[in-house]
């Protein structure tokens, strides 16, 4: 049966104390609200629906950046969990299948529990996500027999022994979609807050004989994020499983708890992460390549053997091939560096196209802006690249050429030629020891 999600992330979080929309808080270099977009893709949804409110413009930029297919609704007033999800039936209404129900502030849910909630969904017409809480608060209770849920008792509402309960409501449900809009249609506002819960459905699911159940997960799964504690808490608890589940996948980190995960990374068994390295959005490193310490990698793939640092920066654009060297103090942007090439230090690479077996020398920089556009550099193969070359882009390079060391190139290089390009240098003897004379009677006269 086909699936659809509506996500919720219409609130404000003004305990972010932020003019950021709560959801648009970063984890993991990535919004809180494509953390849960990337949960829920993994149920293959038909539709994900977006329930935004405040500071929608932003959040549907967020949303559809990570899901162009995504269809954005607006909750012009908060009045509820119920409310919101209400939003959505104008997209979802005439849909078949089963509707998953996720929140924007709520990071943390593993693909597999929502598996779970699905298969749940075949004994029961409503299913709810549950967990036992060390300290259940004011959370919602669950009064349950086995899997079967009887109803969800709130706080205010529940007595002694209901309190003393550790089961609690974690607010995600999955459902089936017609009778999840039918329910919520019925929900009233009858309480203090005067607004439309959605944990409500459970007692008119009940009233009708319906079946409802519970699907467990562990607590930390179901952390939300209010504040900026919470937030920090959360990206620890995220970095602690990345960290954990790459080691199990085979991945090598010499220092782990040095080590920050994007949402996104991905890293080939038997790679070797050094200390101290950090992984921005969109980075790819296969098997067997090493990052060495004091990295920071964004928008970036490095292929099987490659070296990178220790202390280099690759950022979006950046593409290297196998057994490419990059070393310390390197900056790698928009650039393809092909098969063995070694950039060993002190370099900037931008815009340009590097072919196998070149070698870079120290302090070479692709000069790539003239302060209004970009330009590129071409460098072919087996190349020697010179130290301290200073490469002035819209320029190439052929293939077995070189530069000699502190040359300026402004011109194409022929294919095994070698361009030199310094000013041309004059001695004057004795004037060194004589300028330096005057340099200290200048400086004795001022003291």
């Amino acid at each position: 049966m086909s699936v659809s999600l509506v996500i919720l992330a219409a609130g404000q979080g003004t305990r972010m104390n932020s003019d950021l929309p709560k959801v648009l808080h970063t984890l993991a270099a990535s919004p809180l609200l494509h953390h849960a977009m990337q949960a829920g893709r993994a149920l293959d949804p038909q539709q994900t629906v977006v329930v935004a409110g405040h500071g929608a413009e932003a959040v549907t930029k967020a949303a559809l950046a990570y899901d162009e297919d995504a269809v954005v609704v607006l909750q012009h007033e908060q009045l509820g969990t119920a409310h919101a999800v209400a939003q959505a039936a104008a997209v979802l209404s005439d849909m078949a299948g089963d509707i998953v129900i996720l929140y924007g502030d709520t990071p943390l849910i593993r693909p597999e529990t929502l598996e779970a909630l699905r298969e749940a969904r075949a004994r029961h017409a409503v299913v709810v996500l549950g967990f036992h809480a060390a300290d259940p608060g004011r959370y919602g209770r669950l009064i349950t027999d086995g899997d079967e849920l009887h109803r969800i008792v709130e706080f205010k509402d529940a007595t002694p022994e209901e309190r003393a309960i550790t089961l609690c409501n974690s607010g995600l449900i999955c459902a089936e979609g017609k009778l999840l809009f039918d329910l919520v249609a019925q929900v009233g506002n009858d309480n203090a807050a005067g607004e439309y819960y959605l944990p409500d459905i459970i007692g008119l699911a009940r009233g009708r004989g319906l079946s409802a159940g519970v699907v467990l997960c562990d607590e930390a799964e179901t952390m939300g994020v209010n504040t900026r504690a919470e937030l920090a808490r959360a990206e620890s608890a995220f970095q602690a499983r990345a960290r954990a589940e790459a080691l199990e996948n085979g991945v090598t980190l010499t220092a782990p708890e040095t080590v920050f995960f994007a949402l996104d990374t991905v890293v080939g068994r038997d790679a070797l992460i050094g200390p101290n390295v950090i992984f921005g959005p969109g980075v790819t490193v296969e098997s067997g390549a090493e990052i060495r310490a004091f990295c920071h990698l964004e928008g970036c793939h490095i292929s099987r053997g490659a070296t990178v640092g220790p202390f280099s920066r690759l950022r979006p654009g950046a593409e290297l091939a196998e057994d490419v060297h990059v070393g310390n103090f390197v900056e790698i942007k928009n650039a393809i560096l092909d098969e063995g090439v070694k950039v060993g230090h002190l370099t900037y690479i931008g815009d340009a196209n590097v072919g196998e077996f070149t070698n870079i020398g120290a302090g070479t920089v692709t000069c790539n802006y003239d302060g209004v556009m970009k330009h590129r550099t071409t460098i072919g193969k087996n190349a020697f690249i010179g130290s301290d070359t200073m490469l002035v882009a819209p320029v190439s390079v052929g293939d077995n050429a070189m530069t000699a060391s502190g040359s300026v190139i402004t011109q194409d290089v022929p294919a095994e030629a070698l361009a030199l390009a310094r000013a041309h240098q004059t001695n004057k003897p004795g004037l060194a020891a004589r300028l330096r004379a005057r340099l200290v009677q200048i400086k004795a006269s001022r003291t």
